[in-house]
């Protein structure tokens, strides 16, 4: 039976409204679909332009471009991700095919069950993964620069830029390299903990020339000015895929019974 005969709605203006419905969540889920595909190819040509461009600070550090390739791999990898799982739902929305639809929706409740899950996980264990990071940082800067371990290289580069960017030394200060002991002399400290240029893995600056500030309350400092920020991008992120999820929920629905209308 038409249900415009039992709300008593001309039939000519349910139609058009149930048209105008499916196209606004349709045009909704669409732009929502093209800002996160164009998120995702700005993080590829990013990734793309720290691999080609050869006069970017981190070149400079190490001549095997390690850190630059990690850091190209991760933005890559979550770029393609952002762009597929975003053509996906593209192509499901416009074509209006439902099997695409349910996976779409399906990936969509799968990352924000992973974002949530992270986001707890730091935030409860937020010491016990602080103290992670302080041991591993120890024994990072206790092997620096050993010759029998050059498969930590990586590990090295990081710290270099690291220390380079933010101009601080060592965990707490510059005092936590005495540990080290692959040095020629207890005074040399890595060169990134300097205004040196030399591409050598420590140098022997005076002490005027050195970073002294441990790049710990950098990071903390940095961390605190914005923290709110990082706050504000995550609970968007989530009510970004919340939005997503319930338009897709939405238009499938209208397509089940655009196609139970025709039969």
């Amino acid at each position: 039976m038409d249900r415009s005969f039992l709300t008593g709605a001309p039939v000519g203006q349910t139609v058009s409204a149930r048209n105008w419905n499916e196209s606004c969540i349709s045009g909704v889920g669409r732009g929502t679909s093209h800002f996160f595909q164009v998120l995702g190819l700005l993080l590829l040509g990013f990734g793309a332009w720290l691999l080609l461009d050869r006069n970017i600070f981190f070149t400079a550090l190490d001549e095997n471009n390690h850190l630059i390739v990690y850091i190209f791999q991760i933005l890559t990898g979550t770029g393609s991700a952002i762009v597929l799982l975003c053509l996906l739902g593209y192509l499901g929305i416009h074509n209006e095919i439902r099997w695409l639809l349910i996976l779409y929706a399906a990936l969509l409740m799968w990352a924000f069950g992973v974002q949530v899950v992270l986001s707890g996980f730091i935030f409860t264990k937020k010491q016990e993964i602080h103290q992670v990071w302080h041991d591993k940082v120890d024994l990072i800067i206790a092997e620096y620069g050993s010759k029998d371990m050059p498969e930590d290289i990586p590990k090295w580069t990081f710290l270099n830029a690291l220390q380079k960017t933010l101009q601080c030394c060592g965990q707490y200060n510059y005092t936590d390299w005495i540990k080290n002991k692959n040095k020629e002399n207890s005074e040399q400290v890595p060169c990134s903990c300097t205004n040196s240029t030399l591409r050598k893995w420590f140098c022997d600056e005076p002490l005027n020339a050195t970073y002294l500030e441990g790049c710990e309350n950098k990071i903390n400092t940095w961390y605190n000015a914005n923290a709110l920020t990082l706050t504000g991008i995550n609970f968007g992120l989530l009510a970004s895929e919340v939005l997503q999820i319930t338009l897709t929920v939405s238009f499938f629905r209208h397509i089940k019974n655009k196609v139970y209308a025709k039969m």
